[in-house]
């Protein structure tokens, strides 16, 4: 067995029905390439030749009520891959109006936490056309934040994928075994008798943070600070309803912009983000004076030695959105990018990881049921959104012969943060994801229709 890591764990306990933490991504699938032809039986077939090799597909959580520290993971002994993959179609005409209102019924349900805590969905009828006769097919994937973050979500993607449309299946895997209650109790107890020993190096490392934080914003070379967000209208509690959007840009473009003014990827990235949302406020006249404030998650997979599926730190960001300007809002989120990364760069990589090990499930429900109440008082956000750039591989890539047109991620929300836009890289393309909830902003579409906008302002500004 597999114990979850402080961090993974948290997100099972800051779950609830109005609050479902687990991540999606939406492939677009061409089936012309499927080696003799798409049938929803074969690609079942093909899922559950390539899951022999994925053990992360085939753990569920188990715990017992003696136990102490965190769940593990065990190998579920009753895995069936029909519990998991379903298909639907479409009503028509099958457009994107249509996909992202069954996606967002589909990302609104919690996951069965007694199975394994993942889902695909066979979306069939996608624009009009017929899978079998060398059409489209979506196929929504549900993995729950307890067992991926942004990379190793990718990561389990691409082992569902090839650079070839007739590739062989992977060598099977083996899982982690199982485990008594007796077992996890046992185990647990050790952990929790040495966690005042680990205490004792977690706590240098949060006064040194602290102590660089106060030299750098004395010298105003800081992050923007939590709780320095303005309130907007995704800023509120969200229900357990989810609403989806999409869209595809093409990656020259981006690159474009970047070599243009010297920066980064990501920095365009953001610079896209906050003229989408200084529009969408705008337009309904509810644009804030101050900057909105973006929480983006940052890897720290190569910097971290400790255990567990998300390895993550963050950095908060300010977008500019008072700035007019599209050139002159890119250059000033260049500058407050360059420094929120050195600050985040000065803070020990595993510091959110190690504070979280020592939480138990009772500390973060608790928690949660505070900051929930807070929202309902008008407290000002924690930041205004989440913004992650996730990178993805480039070149043809078949999903069990399916060749992908398109990987939309989505990522969860929180109450006082309902909104979450992610981007992937993928096959010349940057693919862009939004999820909220439609009782704080009823239909995404404006804000997915004016990325194409905010890149061609940014793509004028180089002429």
């Amino acid at each position: 067995m597999q114990r979850l890591s402080g961090l993974d764990a948290s997100f099972l306990y800051l779950e609830t029905a109005d609050q479902p933490l687990h991540v999606c991504s939406i492939l677009e699938l061409d089936t012309a390439t499927m080696p003799g032809g798409y049938t929803f039986d074969r690609l079942r077939d093909g899922l559950g030749l390539c899951i022999k090799a994925m053990p992360e597909f085939r753990e569920r959580l188990a715990d017992s009520k003696f136990n102490l520290d965190h769940p593990v993971w065990v190998e579920d002994n009753d895995f069936d891959v029909n519990r998991h993959l379903h298909r639907i179609g479409l009503p028509a005409p099958g457009g994107r109006a249509e996909l992202a209102e069954i996606c967002g019924h589909i990302a609104s349900l919690t996951l069965d936490r007694s199975r394994p805590l993942w889902e695909m969905w066979v979306i069939e009828n996608v624009a009009g056309t017929d899978a079998h006769a060398g059409g489209r097919i979506a196929v929504l994937t549900k993995v729950h934040h307890c067992a991926v973050d942004g990379v190793t979500g990718a990561n389990l993607m691409s082992k569902l994928c090839t650079t070839e449309p007739d590739a062989p299946p992977p060598e099977p895997v083996g899982g982690p075994g199982g485990g008594t209650e007796l077992e996890i109790a046992l185990s647990g107890a050790v952990r929790f008798a040495i966690r005042p020993l680990k205490l004792a190096n977690v706590l240098p490392n949060t006064v040194s943070t602290v102590f660089d934080t106060v030299r750098r914003a004395r010298n105003g070379r800081t992050m923007a600070p939590p709780f320095a967000a303005p309130k907007t209208t995704f800023n509120a509690n969200v229900t357990g309803r989810r609403n989806v959007a999409f869209a595809q840009l093409d990656l020259e473009d981006i690159k474009t912009v970047k070599n243009h003014f010297g920066v980064k990827v990501n920095d365009v990235v953001m610079a896209l983000v906050s003229g989408v949302l200084r529009t969408f406020l705008l337009e309904r006249g509810e644009l804030p004076e101050s900057s909105l404030v973006a929480m983006v998650p940052v890897s720290v997979h190569d910097k971290s030695d400790r255990p567990g599926r998300n390895q993550v730190s963050g950095m908060f960001s300010r977008l500019e959105t008072s700035i007019e300007d599209p050139a002159a809002r890119l250059r000033a989120i260049a500058e407050a990018n360059s420094v929120a990364k050195q600050h985040s760069s000065a803070i020990s990589a595993t510091l959110l990881q190690d504070w979280t090990q020592f939480a138990a499930p009772a500390v973060f429900g608790a928690a949660m049921r505070v900051y929930a109440s807070s929202r309902l008082s008008g407290a000002r956000p924690v930041h205004n959104l989440v913004i992650s750039n996730v990178p993805g591989p480039q070149g043809p890539l078949y999903m069990l012969g399916c060749e992908v047109k398109a990987m939309y991620p989505l990522g969860p929300i929180f109450h006082g943060s309902g909104l979450n836009m992610t981007v992937m890289s993928l096959s010349g393309n940057l693919d862009v994801g939004i999820m909220s909830c439609p009782e704080l902003v009823p239909d995404l579409w404006d804000m997915a229709d004016a990325f194409d906008v905010a890149l061609r302002e940014l793509l004028d500004a180089t002429r």
